[in-house]
């Protein structure tokens, strides 16, 4: 059949099994727009900003493993897109965003609403394209999505000219794509496969790091096979958590700038590391001098390129982490030796004695709300169960820590690029996704801010999100890296004027609340997750002077941490920051 290339985009996605796109309308784009009137099958949802659509099909991409597909128009429109584009290719989301673009013969001559698209995106893309001939849309637009959910997975962008969206042409949307040079590896070759096997058996301090890859491959339930059966302890990136359950007894908790004490002295002690799907970025190592100086290293990542960039690496396994984890588990137990269960319980008891810091420790009170005791309260209201935004700061680093993950793609944050705006926007890709889950987008005063036009999109939709605003009136971790670092000059950190949150969600038609006595938090928080269609706005009051614990400052080792000073004011060497 004849189809225009704006019914070829849409048809595309019909064929894919696309069932959400989410987009903002503009003048290169209204041929798709028209498109997408005249049919029902693909659920089009319209955002308030253009940073909003990408960071929501983040989100969906993120709870489900499925592709995020964003439409925008050309010029602002995909130059607002950037930021949430960028935050999908640090994460490795797989993402499809269709941009209109101004017609094709007037590319170059800075046309109205004109801007590179393919040159600007290029940084922050697994791929992009610019389609020049309406026959090259549909066999276009198929290999981004295989682009974008293939190997390592991550954004790809499509550029349309507006008069290729009005040409017609027969339409066949390819089964299969083939690219020339473009053949990721699925399987880990076998004889690495038995060389980390053996390394793992000889070690006597070993630890598993594991990180987002592990989530994005569907593999939790091969790494939690391994672990039950080596006994070794695990640690978690930000990105990774959910991925090994946090109750379970070989879990050190997550590691790296804010991680805990036990999981950050058992990576600079260990003598083998066998690193999964994580790529050794610097908030996790701190000083790459100081960074395991014992340890020998497997990594076993889909993407070659991230394998040996950072730290030098014993053992190289280029495949899917969930394929690798199985190989893995099934040459060990092929294997005629066994883990060494006297040295390994030498190392356990180390490993105890580092928990008894309780780095996560801290003062309770019951007169000013802790940001941490909210987090608490969330998960058990939760049960556990919820689905967690964040933005990024002091409430993400609480989030991470207090609430307890036992599922992968339960919790959905910004961990790469840091994006503040991002909470809100992805909470309602995750909610559209998970309609009767309940969600809590965790954010701060000063991130809820960045985006918060989309309250007006959460009504449109009925979205009955929970916005958990830890309100401390400060940038809390710009506040908390000046008061460290710069002598507790808080240069522009603070937030003097603040709207009435209560009164702001109201006028969007939501329900408001604002919380300022510790006894308050939990009563609120079951009364907003009982209300499963209202979306709440709750705006917790927080402690002011409040700071995130433990600690690596930038530049140090993991054995360097800093803890939370004591009650009694006594500071010993590791709490020599207080």
């Amino acid at each position: 059949m004849e189809l225009t290339g704006a019914q070829i985009v849409v048809q595309s996605l019909k064929d894919e099994g696309v069932e959400l796109v989410f987009g903002y309308p503009g003048g290169a784009a209204l041929h798709i727009y028209d498109a997408f009137y005249s049919q029902e099958d693909v659920r089009h949802i319209l955002v308030r900003h253009e940073q909003a659509a990408t960071h929501a099909a983040d989100g969906y991409a993120r709870a489900t493993g499925k592709p995020g597909v964003v439409l925008v128009t050309s010029g602002p429109g995909v130059t607002n897109a950037v930021t949430g584009i960028a935050t999908a290719f640090m994460d490795s989301i797989p993402m499809v965003v269709l941009c209109g673009q101004v017609p094709t013969h007037l590319i170059g001559d800075d046309a109205f609403q004109e801007v590179d698209t393919v040159g600007i995106t290029r940084p922050c893309v697994k791929h992009n394209f610019l389609v020049r001939d309406v026959k090259d849309l549909a066999s276009t637009i198929k290999k981004a999505f295989f682009i974008s959910n293939s190997g390592r997975p991550g954004p790809v962008v499509v550029d349309i000219p507006k008069d290729i969206t009005a040409h017609a042409t027969e339409y066949a949307y390819p089964q299969d794509v083939q690219i020339r040079s473009y053949f990721p590896a699925h399987t880990a070759h076998p004889k690495q496969i038995s060389r980390a096997a053996e390394l793992l058996l000889q070690a006597r301090r070993p630890i598993i790091y594991t990180g987002g890859g592990v989530v994005l491959s569907g593999g939790a339930k091969q790494l939690t096979k391994l672990v039950d059966y080596l006994g070794f302890p695990c640690t978690n990136t930000l990105m990774g958590l959910g991925s090994l359950s946090f109750d379970h007894p070989c879990f050190v908790g997550w590691l790296g700038m804010h991680g805990t004490y036990e999981s950050n002295m058992a990576m600079y002690e260990c003598d083998v590391m066998l690193a999964v799907g994580a790529r050794f970025d610097d908030r996790v190592t701190g000083d790459l001098k100081k960074f395991s100086p014992n340890a020998k290293i497997i990594h076993i990542d889909i993407d070659p390129a991230s394998i040996g960039k950072n730290v030098p690496v014993e053992i190289p396994i280029v495949g899917d982490a969930s394929a690798a984890l199985e190989q893995l588990h099934s040459a060990l137990e092929n294997s005629v030796n066994r883990p060494d269960p006297e040295v390994l319980s030498e190392w356990w008891t180390r490993i105890e004695d580092w928990r008894l810091r309780k780095s996560f420790a801290y003062d309770a009170s019951e007169t000013v709300i802790k940001p941490q005791f909210v987090i608490e309260k969330l998960h058990q209201v939760t049960l556990g169960d919820a689905f967690v935004t964040s933005d990024v700061g002091q409430h993400q680093m609480w989030a991470a820590q207090y609430y307890g993950f036992n599922k992968p793609r339960r919790w959905i944050n910004s961990g790469g690029l840091g994006t503040m705006g991002f909470g809100l926007p992805s909470a309602i890709g995750v909610q559209l996704a998970h309609p009767e889950a309940p969600v809590a987008c965790v954010t701060g005063e000063a991130s809820i801010m960045m985006c918060i036009q989309e309250l007006s999109t959460c009504r449109q939709y009925d979205l009955p999100i929970k916005i958990i605003n830890l309100n401390n009136r400060y940038m809390g971790m710009v506040r908390q890296w000046q008061e460290f670092f710069y002598d507790r000059r808080y240069s522009h950190s603070y937030m003097d004027s603040l709207p009435d949150f209560v009164e702001l969600a109201s006028s969007f038609g939501h329900t408001g609340l604002r919380i300022e006595k510790p006894s308050d938090v939990e009563g609120a928080l079951r009364d907003a997750f009982a209300k499963k269609d209202q979306l709440f706005f709750l705006d917790f009051v927080t402690d002011q002077t409040e700071n995130v614990y433990p600690m690596i400052a930038a530049g140090a080792g993991h054995n360097e941490m800093v803890l939370k000073p004591l009650p009694d004011g006594s500071a010993p060497a590791e709490r020599e920051l207080a």
